[in-house]
């Protein structure tokens, strides 16, 4: 914390008023008119037991110090404070339809399913985003926002981490979600607009077609990175069990349309290495933006010179009904 002034060069003016009494030229002697009847005392000396003439001049002298420095401004200057910095508005949309339950996922060595994986790199990814504002939009039958664009990170990893499968329903509204995401992203004031579109799937619901979609977005200047979620179909004896329901075409075609790119993510060192990439693609904010508080200080010079400046005036009229 420092104590600082403003306008530091206000202080040459402390010597004014023994500049005045220097150069000015005296009042002319003679022709008075203002009679002093205590002029007689005045000539003698002071009377015995009263109080010094020169006081209530000191007092003057000290009140247009003070008064010298409260134009001068004092300030008390606080320690720096951290700003939110101008980067990214960062659109996360999560797919949590009914498909989102297939264990096909590993963390440290657990069978996990793929919305779990998701909630755990995910959530990393939302944490090393300082200085961006970041939103959640999760999607299945129906899309919508958990959480408006904020810098509060630690909140909207809470919220995603609290999504569960089937909330939305358990189909997939991919168009519907791209098409949310930009009604948020498009009157933001910032020139760089994300949307990470997470899904397992492919378009099953919604009103809105995901190619459409993602026009949209490219005519709002939105960018979409798009994240094909899940392992491939397991195999035994050479037959293949069960299908892969992702649709891979329309999710290239989606980043190709807005300028983003298309990953896939079999497993979580996939994705964790996908959302590293994104953080080079999608970089935060290096530079730190700060302010420091301050406190202005000079209404007590301000207010120490009005008193000074009563208590003189009071002086002199007390001094002048004495010899008086």
């Amino acid at each position: 914390m420092d104590l600082t002034l403003a306008h530091l060069w206000v202080l040459v003016l402390l010597p004014l008023p023994w500049l005045v009494r220097r150069l000015l030229p005296r009042a002319a002697a003679g022709g008075g008119a203002l009679r002093v009847p205590f002029y007689a005392a005045l000539a003698e000396g002071e009377r015995p037991g009263l109080p010094p003439a020169r006081w209530p001049a000191l007092l003057g002298l000290l009140a247009w110090a003070l008064l010298v420095l409260a134009a001068a401004r004092p300030q008390w200057i606080g320690e720096p404070v951290a700003l939110p910095l101008a980067g990214r508005d960062l659109m996360l949309a999560v797919d949590i339809s009914g498909s989102m339950r297939e264990e096909d996922m590993v963390i440290g060595g657990r069978i996990v399913d793929r919305l779990t994986a998701v909630k755990a790199v995910a959530g990393d990814f939302m944490e090393r985003r300082e200085g961006d504002r970041v939103g959640l939009i999760l999607f299945g039958q129906q899309a919508y926002v958990q959480t408006p664009l904020t810098f509060d990170r630690d909140t909207a990893r809470t919220l995603l981490f609290e999504a569960a499968v089937g909330l939305a329903g358990r189909e997939t509204a991919i168009g519907d979600a791209i098409g949310l995401a930009v009604k948020r992203l498009r009157d933001a004031d910032t020139d760089e607009r994300v949307l990470i579109l997470l899904t397992d799937g492919a378009n099953t619901a919604g009103t809105i077609r995901p190619l459409k979609a993602a026009e949209l977005a490219a005519a709002a200047e939105v960018r979409i990175h798009t994240i094909g979620v899940g392992g491939d179909p397991r195999s035994a004896y050479g037959l293949t069990l069960g299908r892969n329901p992702l649709d891979e075409g329309t999710l290239k075609a989606i980043a190709e349309t807005t300028g983003g790119r298309y990953f896939r993510a079999r497993d979580v060192g996939e994705l964790q290495a996908i959302y590293a990439m994104l953080d080079e693609l999608e970089p935060v904010a290096s530079d730190q933006a700060t302010f420091r508080p301050v406190d202005e200080l000079y209404a007590w010079p301000l207010a120490a010179a009005l008193v000074l400046s009563a208590l003189a005036a009071a002086g002199r009229a007390g001094l002048a009904g004495r010899l008086g």
